[in-house]
């Protein structure tokens, strides 16, 4: 009888452990995942409306910018300052390039760059009889840096205050908007 009952909690005790270590395993992975990979986003604010509205959640891909470098026009969170606060924008300009905008037109490196994605918001502020984008610059992006820029330009704390932001603070590129579920959809 007493080694049956040994038997039972030696038993006992194995499962146990094995239930302590997977939980351990998962734990892990998933701290590693959200910390280095991937990890969700909720947007706050309207500095991206249209494309992105405020209180909807993305998923950041935190690994990409390991293997190469923000392109323009690609969608990132950046964390600008020591307050803790990420923000969402869109990349303007890359390293080298001189960026301005004159008569509600960017340009980079001299030329008219096209922006469809900012055509919605183009039209309120016409109709309101203001410019989406204030002239500003030129300003050429240091080394290290990108310069960016909300699509929601008469709404936006962005480059053209802050000055280009360094890479090291850039945290990743918006992939896929996943909530609310009937607007799920990858951010252009």
């Amino acid at each position: 009888m007493e080694h049956t009952q040994s038997t039972a909690k030696a038993k006992w005790k194995t499962e146990l452990a094995d239930w302590l270590k997977s939980f351990v395993l998962i734990g892990g992975l998933t701290a590693f995942i959200y910390v280095f990979v991937m990890a969700p986003y909720v947007v706050q604010g309207r500095s991206m409306e249209s494309t992105l509205h405020d209180r909807e959640r993305v998923i950041v891909n935190k690994a990409i910018y390991y293997l190469q470098q923000p392109k323009r026009g690609e969608i990132v969170i950046i964390h600008p300052d020591a307050s803790g606060e990420n923000w969402i924008k869109r990349v303007v300009a890359v390293a080298g390039d001189t960026v301005e905008a004159k008569d509600d037109q960017l340009y980079v490196n001299g030329q008219p760059v096209q922006e469809e994605y900012l055509t919605a918001n183009k039209l309120k502020a016409a109709a309101n009889g203001i410019t989406l984008t204030e002239d500003f610059g030129p300003i050429t992006v240091p080394p290290g840096h990108v310069f960016v820029m909300g699509d929601n330009r008469n709404n936006s704390m962005d480059s053209r205050v802050i000055g280009p932001v360094s890479l090291e603070h850039v945290v990743g590129r918006a992939e896929l908007v996943y909530w609310p579920l009937n607007s799920i959809r990858l951010p252009k």
